[in-house]
């Protein structure tokens, strides 16, 4: 698979309702939540954009642009549809969109590896991590191709990732996994906490 050909997208446009304050600038053993996310993927693509509706805080590097959602309240379906505007708006290169949330701060690059391993663009469209039967639906491989489908959706009052991936025809590729805590997400201040522990016990 051509990494020339794929932006990654972080979507940290969230409210984060649940936390209380925006996950993305939470601290974690003493590092910015985001910067987890980040440091994992940034040496993998040529560019990565973080889609987040308010100023923020995250590693410095060129290869890093944050943008704001185009249309607010659209959920993650917008932040995908905000990152694919701003592909055609600059006129960049890209065909296909590598998304991951904000939340995750044991997912490792290696997974991404195993992910892109398995994943035969011929086959379809829009490609989800799986694993133990838990599709993780942030964590996505988007063809550009759908950004007029995505547009009109969204118009029509879809927000749903869920309903609208299997509307569309999503491919699930399962990944095995060493580190069973990859895909852990923190929500709420006790997944912070359980968070801490992981690092602990780690």
């Amino acid at each position: 698979m051509d990494h020339n050909n794929i932006l990654s997208v972080v979507l940290a446009g969230g409210k984060s309702e649940r936390f209380g304050q925006d996950k993305s600038q939470i601290k974690l053993n003493g590092k910015l939540l985001i910067n987890y996310i980040l440091s994992e993927i940034i040496d993998e693509f040529n560019e990565t954009l973080i889609v987040a509706n308010r100023p923020i805080n995250y590693i410095k590097s060129k290869k890093i642009t944050k943008i704001e959602d185009y249309k607010k309240k659209l959920g993650p379906l917008g932040g995908v549809l905000s990152a694919m505007k701003w592909i055609k708006e600059n006129k960049k290169n890209y065909k296909w969109l590598s998304t991951f949330p904000v939340d995750t701060p044991f997912f490792k690059k290696e997974q991404l590896k195993s992910f892109y391993e398995k994943v035969d663009l011929k086959e379809g469209k829009l490609f989800f991590m799986m694993n133990k039967n838990k599709r993780h639906n942030i964590f996505g491989l988007w063809s550009l191709d759908l950004i007029s489908q995505l547009e009109s959706d969204l118009q029509k009052g879809e927000r749903k990732v869920e309903l609208w991936a299997d509307k569309i025809g999503v491919i699930t590729v399962n990944i095995d996994l060493n580190n069973t805590n990859s895909f852990f997400n923190i929500n709420t201040k006790e997944d912070l906490e359980k968070a801490k522990k992981i690092i602990i016990n780690d």
